[in-house]
């Protein structure tokens, strides 16, 4: 037996087979992100300081977030633009992909859809790996904040949680606070203490650091730039303050690549169960 018990790793309980649901065409999405200058710019905005936005991405399409002026979490939700009843479903990715994403990764939806909705093609954080203190990037572990939560923990009410920049952001596409979901921390570090406690770290990005996806069906976004900013000030507890001065805005850009880099791919569709659950279909015109 090992000296260290993690030492040992198990295996994954969620593994591809070749040319199955959870093989990813790697050439593909490698030559969407190889050509990238290629690409026509279709759409470009900013997100100021504790605020959200919401945008569509088309299917075949990129997106990119980007870090314009430093390090800035972004809290991320996504619905299939046409059906938002279909919508990311962030425990299951967490177990069919990783608990913090990187290229090739899928955010999947959730029941009864279960499909890709997007994958991502580039990131320019994808190196940072393990930090010392178990940290990594892009975080499906935790959730976004909420003025609940905040209420609850300090006695007092702020309304720029993401979770409510979120909720105004979605109002426009007769989305409401019922919408929003659990999210991708984008450019947040992330992981879990020797206690098993969920923790934050200062966010590692950089000007001009980038996340990028694919759009595989149409898709609406959206977007909270963290009013906690980079993460280096607490929130609550007894070294709380506020973090105003570490915050920065997101910019996000929409691209259409060349047709011919698309030939080959074809959205997926929703999951093939019949969804019957063991109930019987009724017969009609059978007496009895």
């Amino acid at each position: 037996m090992p000296d260290n018990p993690r030492a040992t790793s198990p295996a994954a309980a969620y593994q591809a087979t070749k040319g199955g649901a959870l093989d990813v065409d790697r050439e593909f999405y490698g030559k969407l992100a190889a050509t990238h200058e290629q690409h026509e710019l279709v759409d470009s905005f900013v997100i100021p300081i504790r605020s959200g936005k919401a945008w569509t991405v088309p299917q075949g399409h990129l997106c990119r977030i980007v870090t314009i002026e430093g390090p800035q979490v972004g809290d991320f939700n996504v619905w299939n633009l046409n059906d938002p009843r279909e919508r990311l479903w962030a425990a299951r990715t967490r177990q069919l992909q990783r608990a913090h994403v990187s290229t090739y990764d899928r955010l999947w939806s959730n029941l009864p859809f279960l499909r890709p909705l997007l994958t991502i093609t580039n990131d320019s954080l994808a190196d940072y790996g393990v930090d010392e203190q178990g940290g990594r990037i892009h975080d499906l572990l935790g959730t976004r904040c909420d003025p609940y939560v905040n209420r609850m923990l300090s006695g007092e009410d702020f309304d720029f949680h993401c979770h409510s920049n979120l909720t105004r952001a979605i109002l426009p596409y007769g989305l409401t606070e019922f919408d929003v979901h659990d999210v991708l921390n984008v450019f947040q570090c992330t992981g879990l203490n020797d206690e098993d406690k969920y923790f934050m770290k200062d966010c590692p990005a950089k000007p001009g650091d980038f996340f990028e996806f694919f759009a595989e069906i149409d898709l609406l976004c959206a977007l909270s730039t963290c009013p906690g900013g980079d993460l280096s000030v607490p929130l609550w507890g007894p070294d709380a303050r506020d973090p105003i001065d570490v915050c920065r805005p997101l910019g996000v850009e929409v691209y259409r690549p060349a047709p011919e880099l698309l030939e080959g791919w074809e959205p997926p569709q929703r999951a093939a169960y019949r969804n019957l659950h063991g109930l019987r279909q009724p017969q009609w015109g059978q007496a009895g």
